[in-house]
């Protein structure tokens, strides 16, 4: 396998011929975005919480397909794809001196290359009505948390878990099961390197969709009232067993390994991890809540009427 990769990434890159099938696939894929409005939402709701460009989509826009040559994607190529900051992460039962000269002998003569300037811009706007003519109403809501290597990274990771871990959670139980308001509600944290950020989402119909936005901005900002020590319970549980079932998938394993290298420059033993969330308490939850309030957000909705914000 490394072998073949060192081969792909070292080779010249395919005939102009190759391009359009590629871009044709492309464009299926962004149109299919397009046609799904729950990915949509969130889409648009990260371009506009996240400074730019950590907020653009990672596939591209379909605006941007009819400027793609040959050479552009040359250059892309000769810019971005280098040895220089790449991390490889191998789980499972290897023998390490042989995949040692098995990288040498793929990537060994891989040059390094300058890396470029990332020019951090600003975040979008944070009211946004997207007029779309449909019989539901999408709503994206973001506000700001803590990135991946905060100390406080954990404590963020349990408080969206009290909002949208399982079905016991706050947002399943108030929205959907006590006034049915929505099938589909939920939150989750997206940490990167520099920046965080909640991401709620919910779909609901027309006339219900403003009552929909109240309830989950009100319980977001419930959350800061405190929490009770079987909510963090459930969650702990629901993390250690996702964490045990992660010790029985390479992948998982590979991949936690590269993030954890990405923004920490170390790996982070299971055993760390078992015990940062065993360590957690409802007064440490709630101190970062109280920290990180859920005051400036970031609301993005998609139907034919826009909604009125909650105060």
């Amino acid at each position: 396998v490394f072998r073949l990769y060192g081969d792909v990434i070292q080779r010249p890159l395919l005939p102009a011929s190759h391009l359009q099938p590629a871009v044709e696939g492309l464009e299926q894929m962004l149109l299919g975005v397009e046609d799904d409005p729950k990915q949509k939402v969130i889409q648009e709701l990260k371009r506009r919480a996240f400074p730019a460009p950590w907020g653009k989509p990672t596939d591209g826009e379909l605006d941007d397909l009819p400027n793609i040559d040959i050479e552009s994607v040359e250059a892309h190529y000769q810019q971005h794809i280098r040895p220089n900051g790449a991390i490889l992460a191998v789980a499972g039962d290897v023998r390490w001196d042989d995949v040692l000269a098995d990288v040498q002998a793929a990537f060994g003569d891989w040059k390094p290359r300058l890396a470029p300037e990332v020019v951090v811009g600003a975040c979008g706007e944070r009211l946004v009505h997207l007029p779309v003519q449909s019989t539901q109403t999408q709503i994206g809501i973001a506000y700001p948390a803590v990135p991946y290597p905060s100390d406080d990274y954990y404590a963020a990771w349990a408080a969206v878990s009290v909002l949208s871990g399982g079905m016991s959670s706050r947002l399943f139980t108030e929205v959907r099961e006590k006034r049915g308001l929505c099938y589909t509600v939920y939150a989750s944290l997206a940490a990167i390197h520099r920046y965080g950020q909640v991401i709620c989402y919910a779909g609901s119909t027309i006339d219900r969709a403003q009552e929909t936005l109240n309830v989950i901005v009100a319980e977001l900002h419930r959350l800061g009232d405190g929490i009770e020590l079987g909510e963090l319970r459930r969650c702990q549980a629901l993390a250690k067993t996702s964490l045990i079932m992660s010790q029985e998938s390479t992948l998982a394993r590979a991949g936690a390994m590269v993030r954890d290298w990405h923004h920490l420059g170390r790996i982070v033993p299971l055993e760390e991890v078992r015990q940062r969330i065993e360590s957690l308490t409802p007064e440490v939850v709630v101190d970062y809540v109280r920290r990180y309030p859920a005051n400036e957000l970031t609301i993005l909705t998609m139907g034919q009427q826009p909604l009125e914000v909650p105060v």
